[in-house]
């Protein structure tokens, strides 16, 4: 196997409230290897959002306090980075596609000089006019209409899924090696919602970059990931190839999230939902997390916490009943 693109180990991160401190993340390890796509899925608040935001060291320090035995890109080490190595990274090796382009995008700026901008900066070329043509293909590549047009508008004047599509534009501005794509489908319709996915697994054939995808859609997953990350409680619960992961989960929670689910050869009224609430994580539970809600807690899950361990086949379950789930 080759040696991973990116590595994360055992990455914490708090951020300090008047009631205490949030455990957003919580010893979370995760290697991504060259052009396959992760997944990573889990409930809102289970810490997807903040790992990646880690890893480009775009949460704010202070007050957020972020810690890692190791987090590299490429082999070098992204804590230790000085802040022009980092801007070098970000938009160039590493694309981003953030959840809300609305927010992401300048709103001052026209679409066609921030894609310009960053072809700009992340290449050896200074000439505006090359840089003009490439965000123009690049317009193109993701299905603007209109693209000569669309360079001169500013970021209001594109609906939702136009602005999306310009984000995803820019994330691959600079033929990156790693797509980091967070929740990029929120808040578009159903019929949009594909057509960005679709744009999402073309951005990755287009350039060969390795993908990580954050979402709470299972559907998503099962359409576009090689490998799922499962997680909660800012902690991974199961890590698993996607087929693997669908035809047979090794933890409760990922049964929970597949039952969850409304599916074509049901017969059901109603969908199976997990019962009780997402943990406090100012106050987690003592144990594995999960288990105020489990069907399967027993004396053990209330008093020792699960570590992630290798179940065979290269998967991973944080539960210490994981040969009995699904059985």
């Amino acid at each position: 196997m080759t040696e991973p693109l990116l590595k994360i180990d055992t990455l914490r991160v708090d951020f300090p409230t008047e009631d205490g401190v949030v455990h957003a993340v919580d010893g979370v390890s995760l290697d991504v290897f060259p052009g396959e796509i992760v997944a990573i899925v889990g409930e809102s608040g289970s810490g997807k959002s903040v790992t990646a935001m880690s890893v480009l060291r775009l949460l704010r320090e202070p007050p957020a306090r972020v810690s890692a035995d190791a987090l590299t890109f490429r082999g070098r080490d992204l804590r230790a980075m000085s802040l022009d190595d980092l801007r070098a990274v970000r938009g160039g090796p590493v694309g981003m596609i953030f959840q809300d382009p609305m927010t992401a995008l300048n709103p001052v700026m026209t679409v066609g000089d921030q894609i310009v901008e960053a072809v700009v900066l992340h290449q050896s070329t200074r000439d505006k006019k090359a840089a003009r043509s490439r965000a123009l293909d690049l317009l193109g590549l993701v299905g603007v209409p209109d693209a000569a047009q669309r360079l001169k508008q500013y970021p209001h004047e594109f609906s939702g899924g136009m602005r999306q599509r310009a984000m995803i534009a820019m994330a691959i501005a600079n033929d990156p090696d790693l797509i980091i794509a967070d929740e990029p489908t929120t808040a578009l319709d159903v019929t949009i919602q594909a057509q960005v996915l679709e744009l999402v697994r073309k951005a990755q054939r287009e350039t060969g970059a390795a993908t990580v995808l954050i979402t709470h859609d299972l559907g998503v997953v099962a359409e576009l990931a090689d490998r799922v990350v499962v997680m909660y409680a800012g902690r991974i619960a199961e890590t698993a190839g996607v087929r693997e992961l669908f035809a047979s989960p090794k933890h409760p929670y990922t049964v929970g999230l597949l039952k969850s689910l409304p599916r074509m050869d049901s017969q059901a009224d109603e969908l199976d939902a997990i019962p009780g609430n997402p943990p406090n994580m100012i106050d987690p539970p003592s144990g594995c997390p999960f288990h105020p809600r489990c069907p399967m807690a027993r004396d053990r899950c209330r008093t020792e916490r699960p570590e992630p361990r290798e179940i065979g086949d290269g998967r991973r379950s944080a539960c210490h009943y994981a040969e009995e789930v699904g059985v």
